[in-house]
């Protein structure tokens, strides 16, 4: 029974994740495709994998289904959806890699961010500069100027929005709030070896 009801939280959280990430890509319309500086808010959900496995999938799947949209949609569906998942993956790692604690969550968001902001200033210039000029005005500095406004731009997302939205998720956590529990987190036990969850059901019978 836990294990179905894990499964059905981390299913509906995907969505919601997905469908937030499609809503605050579209609905900038182009702004969210053109040029170095990007308006993409949708890219500060890309820190919760930090403390939801689920979120990499949802991600990855909110960024096809937006670039769908995109004027550059053959690189997009490709390249872009490898960038966000290769990110999405390497945070996961971090989240997994660092303890959760007061101390040490400055530096979990702080790593953890690096991976959104290096894997796509990395690649999407590529897909800026193939969709615009095609293979022919490629150059060493054209790609570096954009790769430098990109990797601004992504850490303004991640990091101004992403941070709130951690440090929410976490006092919710926190409180124990069954919404934001993680879906790989153990129940707690107290001293007697007993879990949180056992004991609820023993109070009630």
């Amino acid at each position: 029974m836990r294990n179905q009801i894990v499964s059905a939280k981390a299913l509906c959280r995907s969505g919601v994740i997905a469908a937030l990430y499609v809503a605050l890509t579209v609905s900038f319309g182009s702004l969210s495709f053109f040029g170095g500086l990007q308006v993409r808010p949708s890219e500060g959900l890309c820190l919760l994998p930090l403390f939801y496995p689920e979120a990499v999938f949802a991600l990855t799947a909110g960024c096809f289904i937006s670039n769908l949209f995109s004027p550059f949609a053959v690189f997009d569906v490709t390249m872009g959806v490898a960038a966000t998942l290769l990110a999405a993956i390497c945070t996961r790692l971090i989240g997994k890699a660092i303890q959760n604690s007061k101390k040490t969550l400055p530096l979990k968001i702080a790593l953890g961010g690096l991976f959104p902001v290096l894997f796509n200033a990395a690649i999407v210039p590529l897909i800026v500069l193939l969709g615009g000029t095609g293979t022919g005005g490629i150059t060493a500095a054209a790609y570096f100027a954009v790769a430098w406004e990109l990797g601004l731009g992504e850490a303004i997302w991640v990091y101004a929005v992403g941070t709130p939205l951690i440090l929410f998720c976490n006092r919710q956590r926190e409180k124990n709030n069954p919404l934001f529990a993680s879906i790989d987190k153990k129940p707690t036990k107290n001293p007697s070896g007993e879990s949180e969850n056992d004991k609820n059901c023993r109070s009630k019978d």
